[in-house]
């Protein structure tokens, strides 16, 4: 009997969330996704020792200032990961910016091209590969130029209707609404409990998928951050949907009709749309308590994880002089 995870593939792009190479050969998702958070856990992976050992030995032979040769390894070790997860997947591969340049377009847009570039000497092309980015102002303006390159761009941390907005004036091409951080949020405020129907995160998505397809914005809608599979059922049907292993395992081992819950035949547009500048877009963000809380948390956490693979890379190199 097919499993709902085989029900999920029709419908649905799979995305694997995670940076574990032998998770990603064992489920075969189209696409996969990282962060610094699976970066560090990847790193940390004693299976992954020779590709730490390979940025580590290049970065020796670098110069300058120690921290600008770590941040130059730990770039390389992303993109490294990346290029392992490339000759996996059949799809495209994720790969984000330093979240501690989430508030600089300027300094997003050369990371991005570093990134682009360094993808292409190992023989991988642009169109293999999706630059992350945090949906902060900043950020959506840096993707609409890397747009213009054609440069995909992926933008995470998404959690309300002024982001989606403005990544589709942007010309984005793809979204990652979260569903589980939302979640957490109406959870620690005393809301619940929740079905997969009521799920604030699920209705999020939901909200945003419908609006772009009666709107014909191309962008696609990548459903993200689950906390359980009961919201992955109940996005059914969304563009893509990005899901942890352990997750997968569970859709995989469990049987039984999977109903399709979103469908991109939406009914009318609606009223239009009025344009989002700078003012109206961080005045509706500040207006979300739920999105700017989770959005400035989802950051500092990236930068967190960031920091501890930068210092466990300056330790490595330490150790090794």
């Amino acid at each position: 009997m097919p499993s709902k995870l085989d029900h999920l593939r029709d419908m649905t792009v799979v995305v694997a969330d995670t940076g574990d190479l032998d998770a990603v050969r064992r489920l075969k998702p189209q696409d996969c996704t990282t962060n610094p958070t699976l970066l560090l856990k990847a790193v940390e992976n004693p299976a992954a020792a020779p590709i730490v050992d390979e940025a580590l030995r290049w970065g020796r032979t670098q110069t300058g200032p120690s921290e600008r040769v770590v941040d130059a390894i730990c770039d390389r070790l992303a993109v490294a990961f990346g290029a392992e997860l490339a000759a996996i997947v059949p799809g495209r591969v994720s790969t984000e910016v330093d979240a501690d340049l989430s508030f600089d377009t300027e300094a997003t847009l050369a990371k991005a091209r570093a990134i682009i570039r360094a993808y292409q000497e190992r023989g991988i092309g642009r169109d293999r590969i999706l630059i992350k980015i945090a949906a902060t102002w900043e950020g959506i303006r840096a993707a609409k130029v890397l747009q213009e390159e054609s440069i995909d761009c992926n933008l995470t941390l998404l959690f309300c209707q002024a982001q989606a907005q403005a990544c589709a004036e942007a010309g984005v091409f793809l979204i990652s609404p979260f569903v589980g951080r939302i979640l957490d949020w109406h959870v620690k405020a005393g809301g619940g409990p929740y079905t997969g129907e009521t799920d604030p995160g699920v209705v999020s998505v939901r909200k945003i998928y419908k609006a772009y397809k009666a709107q014909g914005v191309k962008t696609v809608v990548m459903g993200a951050s689950f906390r359980n599979i009961g919201e992955i059922e109940a996005l059914a049907g969304c563009d893509r949907l990005t899901i942890s292993p352990a997750l997968l395992d569970e859709l995989a081992a469990a049987e039984g009709p999977l109903p399709r819950m979103l469908s991109p035949h939406a009914g009318p547009a609606g009223d239009a749309v009025l344009p989002l500048d700078e003012k109206a877009f961080r005045f509706a963000l500040n207006e979300d308590a739920m999105a700017s809380e989770k959005l400035s948390e989802g950051i500092r956490a990236f930068v967190k994880d960031l920091r501890s693979l930068r210092a466990l890379v300056a330790k490595r190199l330490a150790d090794a002089a």
